[in-house]
């Protein structure tokens, strides 16, 4: 049996994220889950919306992520939905980052988190936060687009 190398299946996008930040790089990292965490994931139940990235002691870590507890397992083997999750990179990636993090006032967003070859992954972006007229600039050049195409499509 042949397998897919680069095949991934998204579980869960944070589009709001590319509305509030500039993305200027993306990273892909693994993060240290249990095994109720895992099950949740799988099942779709995780939002992304207020998460963020944190560098503290030279080790990367996923705060304010949502992943709701899992239904079938009882309550005493289940995990805080909120926990903070370390986020496995290579060292050098780390550094790197830390350095774009702590001199150019960057900020760390998990655009996407996704199962890869079975594993779980999350898309994490290096991202400047957006002005209020750069967020209108994006929706006018949004519509203008929408518009532009619908005239293509009617010519």
């Amino acid at each position: 049996m042949s397998e897919k190398s680069d095949s991934y299946k998204v579980i869960s996008d944070n589009r709001q994220a590319r509305y509030l930040y500039e993305i200027l790089e993306t990273y892909e990292a693994g993060v240290q889950l249990t095994g109720t965490e895992v099950k949740s994931i799988r099942a779709g139940k995780v939002n992304l919306q207020d998460g963020y990235g944190l560098i503290r002691d030279g080790e990367l870590w996923l705060l304010n992520v949502h992943i709701s507890p899992y239904n079938a397992s009882g309550q005493y083997f289940n995990h805080e939905p909120r926990r903070t999750r370390k986020l496995l990179l290579h060292r050098q990636e780390i550094r790197k980052l830390i350095g774009k993090v702590e001199q150019q006032g960057l900020t760390l967003v998990p655009l996407k988190m996704y199962l890869k070859r079975g594993w779980v992954k999350v898309s994490l972006a290096l991202g400047k936060g957006k002005k209020t007229h750069d967020k209108r600039e994006d929706i006018k050049r949004r519509q203008d687009q929408r518009d532009i195409q619908r005239a293509m499509k009617n010519y």
